[in-house]
């Protein structure tokens, strides 16, 4: 067919709602690329160039043509909001099946078989779902017009946001009619990544690559160790700097703290992050309608967001890449002649990035335990059974069974809920992958480091990592922020930090199969449960997180200021009915760490100390248990109460690190069932300080 460039122009204008809007260079020709059918296309271009106007427009221009639905697979359905409401002023018809929306399944699906919709929005991940397969790809499969991959880099082992589940694609795509239209779009593509996405998607692939700079950023990067000199300067320049904007870190904790003391020093700030949920719209569109100053995010606001005025984007920490960070601050200064994107690195950035690193694959321990207990249930184990039967946690089991599950051929394959062997053994091909991928990221990190480090000349630092030319280049006329923060405002920071206070939610629920050797299952009775309780801190986070650590393993004795940070902790708190008495979790490996700071602590809040409970045999240490199922089996039988009568009353239950809290919730039931009060956990550190 035909493209009609008058028609093109005027839906750009309605769907951006710009009476004189023009195309930008390129635009224009990918979508008379599309429509005319010429060939499989490729658009690299920076991020706010406007790719999503072109697959929506395309779409619209084919169906007016009689063409059939398109297929849009991308990672970004919870952020493509405002480019949805865009296609709708068109008159494209965009509907979506996701697990977000199961309500609207069953119309969605409806629809599509009346030929009701325009475009068909998923993720990579709903092409793993059997049902969906059989029951809506299937259907429309025939009838498909044009498929577009969003994001295409993340199909690339090379990208640095590669998505396994994309690999699907590139089994879908080689059973493509050659003449089908397929459009795929990025804004972040190095040569290595292009070559990949040349032989996934086909050799004659179109390839559309734009220029990279962003002229209108004012890069800056400097080294502020400590979170406080770093929360300092957050406090200090947010409030001064014109606009609104994003401030980024690399955890979700991290986010949720520096909105607390943005808010608490008067600025208007909201975190969001994966665990932000249904709030996610309604944060989008505070930002969108500048009711914010700023969002303080993970990556879960990256991709797809777009607001074309942002003045700045910050980092709180160095992310891991490059390339992760171009995309980043491509967010700010769309439509402004000027804005600042400013990264502070932080001393923790590099153990965070490790970790995330050495997460991304599981190891070769962990795949082998996940196959042997496969071998030896010819039914197949749930996800739940598994854990029963491995010593890994769940995450590391979800992610050690996708993985698998997307091998070609692949190994394991799922029956209903439960995962079977199949005949196809692991290729050694996937760990020359994962330790290609490992190191290529060990790389990226040395990188980012590379640019941490920089004086000047950030901007090309960037176009030259993504393969680029940067040409001559001039950043924006905007002084260059301060490099360091008063020294009140830190003290303030350093305590704000060290007043922090965490939740410990009780247990209602023995572990499937209950405690055996305690002969309990089921539900725990309400008079027998732990009461909700406190932990000072993260371990070996900063405020008192390092300090916990160096008490535990350097000291072998918890500091006095830790005393009166939890008696300080305990009177803000205030728990009912006040406790009467004192006692802690015991330990046969460091049998007086605990009870004695537990002793200090119960004369400092003039209460008595009784140790009630005692180690009956020797267990490994809950640390090495890495699920809950695991940690709950190491514990029963291994806590029983002393021989003398348990105090009568509510007991404050001391322990120094909190993670399961089955041991909590065993010392609790121990206590309640040989008469003792309610019993109220406090904590020195709950583990597991990284949330992405």
């Amino acid at each position: 067919m035909t493209y009609n460039p008058q028609r093109g122009l005027a839906l750009l204008r309605v769907g951006s709602g710009q009476p004189d809007a023009r195309f930008r260079e390129g635009q224009e020709e990918a979508i008379r690329h599309v429509v005319e059918g010429r060939g499989r296309s490729l658009v690299v271009q920076k991020t706010g160039w406007g790719k999503s106007f072109v697959y929506f427009i395309a779409t619209k221009l084919l169906r007016e043509a009689g063409q059939g639905p398109a297929l849009l697979v991308s990672p970004l359905l919870a952020l493509m909001r405002n480019q949805i409401a865009a296609a709708e002023r068109m008159g494209v018809r965009a509907v979506t099946i996701n697990s977000d929306n199961r309500e609207d399944w069953d119309a969605v699906e409806a629809a599509i078989q009346r030929n009701e919709v325009d475009l068909l929005l998923i993720s990579p991940e709903r092409l793993a779902n059997e049902r969906f397969r059989t029951e809506v790809l299937a259907d429309v499969a025939a009838r498909i017009a044009l498929l577009v991959i969003d994001e295409a880099h993340c199909i690339s082992d090379w990208g640095h946001d590669f998505r396994p589940h994309y690999r699907l694609l590139e089994r879908i795509v080689r059973t493509l009619p050659p003449n089908l239209r397929l459009l795929a779009t990025t804004a972040t593509a190095n040569n290595r990544v292009m070559d990949d996405l040349r032989t996934v998607l086909g050799p004659n692939l179109a390839v559309a690559r734009g220029d990279l700079n962003r002229p209108s950023l004012v890069l800056q990067s400097m080294r502020l160790p400590s979170q406080a000199e770093r929360l300092a300067w957050l406090a200090e320049q947010v409030p001064r700097l014109p606009g609104h904007g994003i401030i980024y870190t690399l955890t979700v904790r991290d986010a949720v703290q520096v909105a607390s003391w943005l808010r608490s020093r008067g600025v208007n700030v909201e975190s969001y992050t994966a665990a932000t949920g249904d709030r996610r719209a309604e944060l989008e569109q505070a930002l969108l309608d500048n009711r914010v100053k700023a969002l303080v995010a993970t990556t879960a606001l990256g991709m797809g967001f777009d607001k074309p005025d942002l003045a700045f984007v910050m980092h709180y920490q160095a992310p891991g890449s490059v390339v992760a960070y171009y995309q980043q601050v491509g967010r700010a200064g769309r439509a402004l002649d000027a804005a600042y994107a400013v990264l502070l690195s932080g001393e923790e950035e590099s153990e965070i990035s490790d970790y995330f690193i050495e997460s991304a694959f599981p190891t070769r321990r962990e795949v082998q335990q996940v196959l042997d207990a496969l071998e030896g249930e010819r039914r197949g184990l749930s996800v739940p059974e598994l854990l029963a039967r491995v010593n890994l946690s769940m995450g590391r089991v979800e992610k050690t069974i996708a993985l698998l599950s997307l091998e070609s051929p692949a190994p394991i394959a799922k029956q209903g809920t439960k995962w079977q062997l199949t005949a196809a053994r692991l290729s050694g091909a996937f760990w020359e992958r994962a330790e290609r991928l490992t190191e290529l990221r060990r790389e990226e990190q040395r990188q980012m480091q590379e640019y941490v480090n920089l004086g000047s000349d950030h901007m090309a630092f960037l176009i030259r990592a993504l393969d680029g030319e940067p040409g001559d280049l001039a950043a924006p006329a905007l002084p260059a922020l301060p490099t360091t923060a008063g020294p009140a405002l830190v003290r303030e920071a350093v305590a704000f930090l060290r007043r922090t206070s965490l939740p410990i939610e009780p247990r209602k629920q023995w572990p499937a199969g209950g405690m055996p050797q305690y002969g309990t299952k089921g539900r725990i009775a309400g008079e027998h449960q732990l009461q909700p309780g406190k932990a000072l801190c993260i371990w070996g986070d900063a405020g008192w997180g390092g300090l916990v650590r160096e008490g535990k393993y350097h000291d072998r004795r918890f500091a006095d200021e830790l005393v009166g940070a939890c008696v300080t902790l305990v009177r803000e708190w205030n728990p009912q009915p006040s406790p009467v008495w004192v006692t802690c979790i015991p330990s046969r490996r460091h049998p007086d760490l605990v009870p004695t700071f537990a002793r200090r602590l119960a004369a400092a809040l003039n209460l008595p100390f009784v140790a009630a409970l005692e180690k009956t045999d020797d267990r490994p240490e809950q640390k090495m248990m890495a699920n809950s199922a695991q940690q709950a089996r190491n514990i029963d039988g291994s806590l029983g109460v002393t021989t003398h009568v348990v105090p009568a009353g509510p007991v404050l239950l001391v322990d120094d690190m909190v993670d399961s809290r089955w041991t909590l919730t065993v010392a609790a039931w121990l206590v309640r069932s040989h008469g003792g009060g309610e019993v109220f956990p406090l904590a020195l550190a709950l583990t597991g300080w990284v949330n992405e």
